[in-house]
Parts: C-alpha cells; sequence; structure tokens
C-alpha cells in the first residue's frame, strides 16, 4: 500500500472517515423516514451554537480525553487497554472516599487531594491485569473486559452496603461538602458570560428574590485539567526516556528486550500510568458535577475513549479534537431527542458509524487515498 504523507495520514484520513459516516447516517435517516438536514442542524444547534450547548458538549469532552488518554498511553506500548470504563469507576471511588470522609476547607484542596485518590484507585485497579499479562502471560484485552465487569459489581456492593445514606433508596452515596465543589465554566470570572444563557428563550425568568434565572452548564474546571494531562502525556511519550522506552516496547517487544528493556517494568508502568489517567476522569463527573457518586458514574466514557483515541491517532492533541467531536455527538444526540421525532438513540448509530469507518474501515480510506497519492510519487 501506498505511503501516505504525514499531513494526509493526520488530516485527510479522519475527515474522510468521518464524511463517509456522515453520508451513511444520512442514509439511515432517509430510511426512517426522516430529514437528515434538519437532523444536523438541530444538533449543531444543541450542541455549539448556543452557551449551554457548548457547556454540556465540553463536560462530555473531559471525560473523553482522559479515557482516550488513557488507551493512548497503553496503545504506545502495544498494549489494548478496554479497562478504562472500570478504572474510571474505582477512580469515582477514590474521589467519593476522599470528598466524604476528609475535612477540606477549600475546594482547590479538595481537588489535589481527589486527583491523587483518583488517579491512585484507578492505577490500582489496572495493575492487576498489568500484572497478569507481565507475569503470567494473560491478555490484556480479556483481562481488562473482564475487570470493568467487576469492577460494576463491586461499586454497586459498595453503594448499596456502605456509602448509601441511611433511609435512601438511591444506590449512590452522601452529597460531598460544599466546600468540595469545583467552580464550573459559568462561575468562572473572565468566561461565566459565555455559558450562562435565561432558562427562556426571548424571556426572562426571575427567582423569588427577583433575580434572573440561569440554565447552569456542568462543564468546569476539570477541562483545563484534561488539557494539562494531553500536555504532561505528550512530554512524556516524546520526550523522556520512560516514553522512548514505552514506545519502543510498542513498536518491537523482542527488540526492546534485546536492547535491555524490561516487558515486566514497561508493561506495570504504563498501565499504571494509564489507568491513573482513566480514573482521573471522576474529577469531572463525580466531584465537578454530580458532587456524589452515583452507580455507573462513568457512563460508558471508558468506552467511548477507545475511539477517541483511534480517531486521534494516538496523539494527544488528536484526542481532544476527537473528544469534542464525539461530545458534540453526545449533546447533540440529546438536543434530537429533546426536540424532534427522532430518537435520541441515532447518536449510538452515528457514534458506532463513526467508530467504523475511523477503525475498522480506516485501511479502506487509506487504500482510497494511495490511489491518489501513488501517481504523485512516482
Amino acid at each position: 500500500m501506498t505511503k501516505l504523507p504525514t499531513w494526509a495520514d493526520v488530516v485527510l484520513v479522519p475527515v474522510i472517515s468521518l464524511i463517509l459516516a456522515a453520508l451513511v447516517s444520512a442514509v439511515v435517516l432517509l430510511a426512517i423516514g426522516q430529514d437528515p438536514m434538519q437532523a444536523l442542524s438541530v444538533m449543531v444547534n444543541g450542541a455549539i451554537m448556543t452557551p449551554y450547548g457548548w457547556g454540556y458538549t465540553l463536560y462530555y469532552a473531559t471525560s473523553f480525553i482522559f479515557t482516550g488518554l488513557s488507551v493512548t498511553v497503553a496503545y504506545h506500548a502495544g498494549l489494548f487497554n478496554i479497562g478504562s470504563e472500570g478504572q474510571a469507576q474505582i477512580g469515582g471511588l477514590g474521589v467519593a472516599l476522599c470528598c466524604l470522609f476528609l475535612p477540606w476547607p477549600h475546594w482547590t484542596l479538595a481537588l489535589v487531594g481527589a486527583m491523587l485518590a483518583a488517579s491512585a484507585f484507578g492505577a490500582a485497579w489496572a495493575a492487576i491485569p498489568a500484572y497478569l499479562q507481565a507475569k503470567r502471560g494473560s491478555h490484556i484485552v480479556i483481562t481488562t473486559i473482564m475487570f470493568n465487569y467487576i469492577a460494576a459489581a463491586l461499586m454497586i456492593y459498595i453503594l448499596v452496603d456502605f456509602l448509601r445514606p441511611t433511609g435512601s433508596m438511591d444506590p449512590a452515596s452522601a452529597r460531598f461538602a460544599a466546600t468540595t465543589a469545583l467552580p464550573k465554566f459559568h462561575e468562572l470570572p473572565l468566561i461565566s458570560d459565555l455559558f450562562l444563557r435565561y432558562t427562556a428563550e426571548g424571556a426572562v425568568r426571575l427567582d423569588p428574590q427577583g433575580n434572573p434565572m440561569y440554565q447552569k452548564v456542568p462543564a468546569n474546571i476539570s477541562f483545563f485539567l484534561a488539557l494539562l494531562a494531553c500536555v504532561a502525556v505528550w512530554v512524556l511519550l516524546w520526550h523522556t526516556r520512560l516514553g522512548y522506552m514505552i514506545r519502543a516496547f510498542g513498536k518491537s517487544d523482542k527488540a526492546a528486550r534485546y536492547a535491555g528493556i524490561s516487558a515486566v517494568k514497561i508493561t506495570m508502568i504504563t498501565m499504571l500510568i494509564s489507568g491513573g489517567l482513566a480514573g482521573l476522569m471522576a474529577i469531572n463527573n463525580v466531584m465537578g458535577q454530580a458532587g456524589r457518586l452515583l452507580q455507573n458514574s462513568a457512563e460508558g466514557a471508558g468506552f467511548i475513549g477507545i475511539a477517541v483515541a483511534l480517531m486521534g491517532r494516538n496523539h494527544p492533541l488528536g484526542v481532544v479534537m476527537a473528544a469534542i467531536l464525539f461530545g458534540f455527538l453526545y449533546q447533540g444526540g440529546a438536543a434530537l431527542g429533546l426536540e424532534t421525532t427522532i430518537p435520541m438513540e441515532l447518536r449510538i448509530v452515528v457514534q458506532g458509524l463513526v467508530i467504523l469507518f475511523t477503525g475498522a474501515l480506516d485501511h479502506m480510506v487509506r487504500m482510497m487515498l494511495g490511489l491518489v497519492f501513488r501517481p504523485r510519487q512516482a
């Protein structure tokens, strides 16, 4: 197959894959008697044309960035971490224990403690499959998938039998103290006006005190932490000795072993970093949005992270762009369900098509582009 230029591989392949996914989605809409242009208009308006929509899009994107980075780090070591979902849930447990049982005087200190707890719990959950791979030869894909289900069952047990407040029927922990609440975008001094709007379009609703009522968004400062995590992963993988060993091991484990790189050490360290990044996702949804630990707190973001990493070409910058796209699909799909007769589940179909074309059919797109670039290379 013709080798594509770097810019074509990074830009053209994902763009063409997205176009193909959009065209097939349009055919699906037509097949069920819906208007594709109307669906696109509603998704765009609901996800990016209002501050409220942008707030939710960025909220979803934050979770996807963390899980996408988790998959990316493992991928560069030749490991396919399918367990980000479970690691994110266990990371949420760490956040809950930290916020419920430690007295924090201010959210800044609580944030530091929660980050340490979330990353430690996520890393610890990833360490078990890593050890089984490194020492026992158990395939990392199988063990991490299994640990997702174990994590889900463990979370239900802990929530119902230990963390659920007395008298409550909801499988969730008590609410965290107000001092642990993270500032949201509509509360930040420089950008607050960009993420506020009145609850009624064209009319101002007032609360009992006569103040205008605003729709608040869940996007919070963990989005900036996700961007910092992208920079940290980029520095780690391409500008440190450890990152070089991780990538060398991922390219050829036999050559890496011959060069003196320990397979056990790299496998363990890489999966600890990967699990820690997945666990950090809980800062966004558990601490930043819900303010308590809920059942299934990850909400599928661990699995979406796989698609985000694939579409982002396992590069931090690509992960950010792909995460925003999937955040758009999530929020736009919600707008479809609220404002049209199109089923909200259609967003799952669109996500599946994006994953299909950016993952499974990626080779097909490359072959198509190879026919274009072959005469130039000749």
